[in-house]
């Protein structure tokens, strides 16, 4: 499996299409949650997957959030339970030290899927609330 990571200005229109296609198949049509998700900042992002023979099979971006801080967020696994969430996972967290100097990392985490980011270190900060209809709790990881 290779790791890949770009900024926006450096995908091509193929891998634009693969991650825009994956993420509408998980989070709009397989959640039933209609909703816009090419939201603006995908520009600012930088965008991090594994792919293989059969293409995108995780996803996730990472974007800067001001002096020290980073944003992490759409984070998808095409096979669950198969440990590829908390590769991509790592990995995400590991650049946004790495290009943007993050010594704190924030996400809005589908509340199914805390334990996914508890395991990597973060904690919730926020109570549940609801985000295009899906439970969702603030979370934080702090890297220093």
């Amino acid at each position: 499996m290779k790791l890949i990571a770009k900024e926006f200005g450096a995908l091509t229109a193929a891998e634009l299409y693969a991650l825009l296609q994956l993420r509408a198949a998980v989070f709009v049509v397989e959640q039933s949650c209609p909703y816009l998700d090419p939201d603006g900042r995908d520009a600012e992002a930088l965008h991090v997957w594994f792919e293989d023979d059969a293409g995108v099979q995780a996803y996730l971006r990472v974007m800067p959030d001001g002096a020290g801080r980073a944003v992490i967020g759409r984070v998808i696994a095409v096979r669950r339970r198969a440990g590829l969430g908390s590769r991509i996972l790592a990995e995400g967290i590991r650049l946004a030290r790495e290009r943007f100097g993050a010594r704190e990392i924030r996400l809005e985490a589908q509340t199914y899927a805390v334990g996914l980011y508890e395991k990597q270190g973060f904690r919730r900060v926020t109570e549940e609330f609801l985000e295009d209809g899906i439970p969702h709790v603030g979370m934080l990881l702090e890297l220093e």
